[in-house]
């Protein structure tokens, strides 16, 4: 598992098509999610700060675990099939450790709630994970990326099931990443 932070949220400039951008805690890699304009939305509210009157859905959920006397301990990003991203919540309930199936927007909106951990298994960075080219902020997909954390090659029919990604990818606006406020 490699530990994760939320880098930003992006939208791309051909369908406006909302995506999450989480980023290597210890390394330049980064690995964008594609989550829905509502997720998205009830991310950035908690990471800019904006007070709202009512509760969104992901408080109330955050407020009903909390009163049933759990605790979300952390969310990991566990696989990646074709091109749906899954993940888990680990909810800590009488000292045990509970783990929860869940779209990754919503564990992520959960995540920035309560503060927790962020993790994504080897294995789905591997197969969607990036690096940015530090000159012209674009992404570089070269041949090291075909190998797994296995040290196994990635199939020419794996790259194929990912190649939308990658086109999605490229629509995105990378332009001021790294100019983004940390």
């Amino acid at each position: 598992m490699v530990e994760m932070v939320i880098d930003s949220i992006r939208v791309s400039l051909m369908n406006y098509q909302r995506v999450v951008i989480l980023k290597e805690k210890i390394s330049d890699r980064y690995l964008p999610i594609w989550i829905g304009p509502n997720e998205a939305d009830a991310i950035a509210v908690k990471l800019q700060g904006v007070s709202i009157p009512r509760p969104l859905t992901h408080d109330l959920l955050t407020s009903v675990i909390e009163t049933l006397g759990a605790r979300i301990d952390s969310i990991t990003v566990t696989d990646l099939k074709n091109d749906t991203f899954y993940a888990t919540i680990a909810l800590i309930v009488d000292g045990k450790q509970i783990d929860v199936d869940s779209r990754p927007s919503d564990a992520l909106a959960l995540s920035v709630r309560v503060e927790a951990p962020i993790f994504v298994d080897e294995s789905v960075l591997d197969k969607a994970g990036i690096l940015l080219d530090k000159d012209t902020g674009k992404p570089i997909f070269d041949e090291t990326q075909r190998i797994d954390n296995k040290g196994k090659q990635v199939s020419d029919e794996e790259l194929k099931k990912l190649s939308a990604f990658s086109d999605f990818i490229d629509t995105l606006d990378w332009e001021d990443f790294d100019k983004r406020k940390s």
